[in-house]
């Protein structure tokens, strides 16, 4: 018998307390305090020297200069006319789906009338510029471009400026199918430049070129990426602080083994510490997809990827007794994607709570949403999910409440707002209301 690629655990005979869920399927070991103790100073060289922190640490890290940092348009219309039209016809159709969703999630401004003269309105305002950030790495990130760009656009953000690495086999410019992608969707502001510096650069503007600070940074990346984001959230605003990708599948008999074992791949193929969970009543179930998984590792592209992802101690077969521990062990781990293969898809879904996307039955894989679903693909993980969201048109937005009382309406509230304040201890408060009468 082949020696199992993944690990089982069978929690029939024990059972489990909700405590010990994220003990028993761990995350991947990934510190993001270490990392920041290696960001701060490029961050503070970036906010003193500028461009030439950026050009300086991608010569040393990536060994290719990415000067201009600014990548020009005549770049992002040669990128565009480069696109094959097979890759054309995928991005622009991915645009239109998103952007449908998008355009369908605006939340609505509202006004509520307390009394007569007494109005209290909310508006959703658009912040006023974003940096977003298009990673590199170990794959080509143009469906990142359209899930941070498009729905900063439905929300009408003025300014977007997009940053993804130099790449040496591109004579230091962005991947042309990043750029291609950007300029379908007309996006001008690019610039040659990745990790943490440039989130630095973000943050502070790089005044040698022009580039003006933005308020709000949003996109996935690399531990110190993400890093970056948190030494450098309150100056910006961030999405929030992308792990490692992870995929929870909660199947029961009635599953196909051959496909959870295709999708439990498809984001191992990410990276060496993504997670890869499958969680079922079916010990049938978990032998065949344990079964199927050597076949279809080997034959992929990333194979040695793969392979070390689902052997580590984030990935991993959990057998339950019951349908409800299911349930509440998806539940805990509140997983970035959770795939449900059930006898009935949509009342699992209604109970569950925390995911940061839900992808329902054997026709709703994980892929379908990392590129065409119209869904967004930067969403919440480790355990995130438990009280974030994934990117939207809402990350790109602030409520703001518009007070709008005249006198009428002010009048009969003046002894109340009075006593209230003094009861408080703060009666200036309640003079700047009796003041007006």
């Amino acid at each position: 018998m082949t020696q199992p690629i993944i690990r089982t655990i069978n929690l029939k005979q024990d059972g489990f307390a909700r405590a010990e869920v994220n003990t028993l399927v761990p995350r991947a070991a990934v510190d993001v305090d270490v990392a920041l103790d290696s960001v701060r100073p490029l961050i503070a060289d970036v906010a003193a020297r500028g461009v030439q922190a950026v050009v300086d640490v991608t010569i040393a890290r990536d060994g290719v200069d990415p000067n201009p940092l600014r990548v020009s348009a005549v770049e992002i219309a040669a990128a565009v006319e480069g696109l094959s039209r097979p890759l054309r016809a995928a991005i622009e159709e991915s645009i239109a789906r998103v952007q449908k969703v998008s355009k369908a999630n605006l939340p609505a401004n509202t006004s509520v009338e307390l009394a007569d003269g007494a109005f209290v309105h909310q508006r959703w305002q658009p912040v006023d510029s974003v940096g977003l950030y298009v990673p590199g790495g170990k794959a080509v990130y143009p469906s990142s471009v359209i899930m941070n760009v498009v729905p900063a656009q439905a929300a009408g953000v003025a300014r977007l400026a997009i940053a993804s690495p130099a790449q040496k086999d591109f004579g230091g410019r962005p991947h042309p199918t990043v750029l291609a992608t950007a300029g379908l969707l007309g996006v001008t502001e690019i610039y040659s430049m990745g990790g943490p510096a440039a989130v630095a650069a973000f943050a502070y503007g790089l005044p040698q070129i022009e580039m003006e600070p933005v308020q709000l940074v949003t996109g996935p990346g690399n531990i110190y990426v993400t890093a970056a984001k948190r030494a450098l959230r309150g100056r910006i605003g961030i999405d929030s602080e992308a792990g490692t990708t992870e995929i929870l599948v909660l199947a029961d008999e009635t599953a196909d083994a051959r496909l959870i074992a295709y999708d439990l791949i498809s984001q191992a193929e990410h990276d060496e510490a993504a997670a890869s969970v499958l969680v079922t009543t079916s010990e049938s179930l978990a032998n065949a997809v344990a079964e199927a998984l050597p076949e279809l590792v080997a034959d992929t592209h990333h194979s040695e990827r793969v392979l070390t992802a689902l052997a580590g101690q984030q990935s991993a077969i959990v057998v339950v007794n019951t349908w409800d521990e299911a349930i509440l062990f998806a539940n805990e781990y509140a997983t970035e994607h959770l795939e449900i293969h059930s006898a009935d898809d949509q009342a699992t879904c209604a109970c569950i709570t925390n995911a940061g996307a839900i992808f329902l039955g054997k026709y709703s894989p994980v892929s379908l949403g990392d590129y065409m679903a119209g869904s967004s693909h930067v969403l919440p993980t480790g355990q995130q999910a438990k009280f974030g969201s994934g990117l939207g048109v809402h990350s790109f937005l602030r409520a703001q409440q518009v007070i709008d009382y005249n006198e009428a309406g002010l009048r009969p509230l003046a002894a109340l707002v009075d006593g209230f304040a003094k009861a408080e201890g703060l009666p200036a408060h309640g003079d700047a209301i009796t003041a007006r009468f």
